[in-house]
């Protein structure tokens, strides 16, 4: 057995993906379903041997945002650089709801409200500014 993906409902196409490219994941393919009012679009990390995907599902006819975001739990990303990458996401709009303080692990938001881990690769780094000091916003 293999994990093939996880499936988020999305509200918003064009901002989620947006986002799920802003942390780095690559579009490696989408199918427009015009019977079903739908369409699929997957992201992979693009990483030797990670063959794990996310679904974004865009339901055409949805009229309004998706509620319960929360209750889907959290996808987790590793990441090179976790403070670059929060400063990056910061500097392109993205709220790092929960700063990397520790050097570890922070949480930040989709569009349609997923909580998504960020952990650093390895061993935590030296805790730094300005995320040493920065408060946790909304949750996670």
């Amino acid at each position: 057995m293999r994990f093939l993906h996880a499936m988020i409902r999305v509200f918003d196409l064009p901002a989620a993906v947006r986002f799920f490219a802003l942390l780095g994941l690559r579009q490696v393919r989408r199918s427009d379903y015009e019977s079903g009012h739908f369409s699929l679009v997957f992201f992979s990390t693009g990483a030797p041997g990670d063959t794990a995907e996310i679904e974004l599902t865009w339901n055409w006819d949805q009229p309004d945002a998706y509620t319960g975001g929360r209750n889907f739990g959290h996808l987790a990303f590793e990441t090179d650089d976790i403070y670059a990458l929060c400063a990056h996401l910061a500097a392109n709009g993205v709220t790092i709801a929960r700063p990397p303080r520790d050097g570890r692990m922070a949480f930040v938001r989709s569009p349609d409200a997923i909580s998504v881990e960020l952990l650093q690769k390895g061993s935590a780094l030296p805790p730094a500014e300005p995320w040493l000091s920065a408060p946790n916003i909304g949750s996670w």
